[in-house]
């Protein structure tokens, strides 16, 4: 079995996971969707879905079909403590984990912002590339 390349969870420790692949540096989202499941934007980064093992599959770790996310993908996030952990749709062959779960330093960093027509009037803007939609 491959090494971790990183480890991550939610706040109570209820739910746990390994990364064992490369991860794709962090597009924020800035949709209303996101904005709402974290209280501002989602920070995402990306891995390959067979490239996540969850430490504990029988865990604490539910989905979520909302009535926006139903036509976009489920939010994976911990049923005890809120965490807000996972993004994924079906058309795709990788799952988004929230960059904020990951543990210690990552070597990652933020490459670009999405749904930046639905940001919001306070949050802070610097020089990134931006699209008013999801690429």
């Amino acid at each position: 079995m491959t090494a971790p390349t990183a480890t991550g969870g939610c706040l109570c420790g209820a739910v746990r996971y390994e990364v064992r692949g490369p991860m794709r540096d962090v597009v924020v989202c800035h949709c209303v969707e996101c904005r709402r499941s974290h209280g501002t934007s989602g920070a995402y980064t990306s891995v390959a879905r067979g490239d996540v093992e969850m430490l504990d599959p029988d865990g604490e770790l539910a989905w979520f079909w909302g009535p926006q996310s139903a036509t976009r993908g489920q939010r994976g996030f911990c049923r005890r403590c809120g965490s807000s952990l996972f993004w994924r749709t079906p058309e795709r062959e990788t799952v988004s984990i929230t960059a904020g779960t990951l543990d210690g330093v990552t070597g990652l960093r933020t490459a670009e912002h999405i749904w930046d027509e639905q940001r919001a009037d306070w949050e802070v803007v610097d020089d990134l590339p931006r699209s008013a939609r999801g690429t």
